[in-house]
């Protein structure tokens, strides 16, 4: 199919975390890196810690108009030569109870982690199909196993799972590779993010919704921060995202981290009540709320 050891790629989300961890890592490699990013201070970083083959670009997922202008600043860097590589990887976090939900928030996960990655695959494709190169999604084990109160997260990975099966069997006669990652717990801000995240929708919750869930929102809160603690270097993704790019036959999905390729192995192979109750136990959730 593809595999490519050179050529250009675009990164998005690269400003911190995995996508800056990739960047930096194909740069390291010798690929000419278009790194997104949505600020100046980013850019710079960025430039000043890659060789001049990496060109921060900047590029916001959810406007068309920030995409297209991105597209056109690298097709008239790369020319006919196309793109060997392109990482999706810009995402948000955001959770809270779905009885509670502010459909807003819902609506802003679903616009940045999925329907921008379409967006931007969209705009990218033409490149991909000149070498042919290699398109990765990264999802996450969140896209296989949900968690209480990150149900805006988790179906957004979930959705990521599916587009990127559809998006493969599109694309077979052109022999585009398209690789979905699926990282366990990473040390990234996105964690940090997400407690943030899940305090902010406690504050703004009615005095009944408090009433019903603040133990258990208190409970995702220390999860999270444990989840943040425990996680692996955002750089040993980025080695299997090289991995997907270079490789002539990359795998369909690539779990990464220890708890990911456990969780996986549990979901596919105990009874869906047993794996329910597992996980309760293993996130503590507390069952003395209130009943009505």
């Amino acid at each position: 199919m593809a595999g490519n050891e050179s050529g250009a790629v675009v990164v998005t989300g690269a400003s911190t975390g995995i996508g800056r961890a990739t960047a930096l890592l194909l740069d390291e490699k010798g690929y000419r890196v278009f790194a997104g990013v949505r600020k100046e201070a980013d850019a710079k970083s960025l430039a000043e810690e890659g060789s001049d083959n990496l060109t921060p670009v900047t590029i916001d997922v959810t406007k068309e108009s920030s995409i297209k202008s991105a597209k056109d600043e690298v097709e008239r860097a790369v020319g006919t030569d196309g793109l060997v590589g392109l990482v999706n990887n810009a995402g948000v976090g955001d959770g809270g109870p779905v009885e509670t939900m502010d459909l807003d928030v819902l609506r802003n996960v679903l616009e940045v982690n999925l329907v921008g990655q379409v967006a931007v695959t969209q705009a990218f494709l033409p490149l991909i199909r000149q070498v042919p190169g290699t398109i990765v999604f990264i999802a996450s084990i969140g896209g296989r196993i949900a968690s209480p109160f990150m149900s805006p997260y988790n179906t957004s990975k979930f959705a990521i799972e599916a587009l990127g099966e559809s998006l493969r069997q599109e694309l077979a006669p052109w022999a585009i590779d398209v690789v979905v990652v699926e990282p366990g717990s990473i040390d990234t801000p996105i964690w940090k993010k997400g407690a943030e995240t899940i305090d902010d929708q406690f504050a703004k919750l009615s005095p009944t919704a408090k009433r019903l869930y603040s133990k258990q929102l208190k409970r995702m809160d220390e999860v999270l921060t444990e989840t943040a603690s425990r996680g692996i270097s955002p750089e040993k993704v980025a080695k299997v995202i090289h991995e997907g790019i270079r490789s002539e036959k990359p795998k369909h999905r690539y779990l990464v981290g220890k708890d990911a390729k456990i969780a996986a192995r549990l979901k596919g192979s105990l009874p869906d009540r047993t794996f329910t109750k597992l996980i309760g136990r293993q996130v503590k959730m507390p069952t003395d709320v209130p009943s009505k």
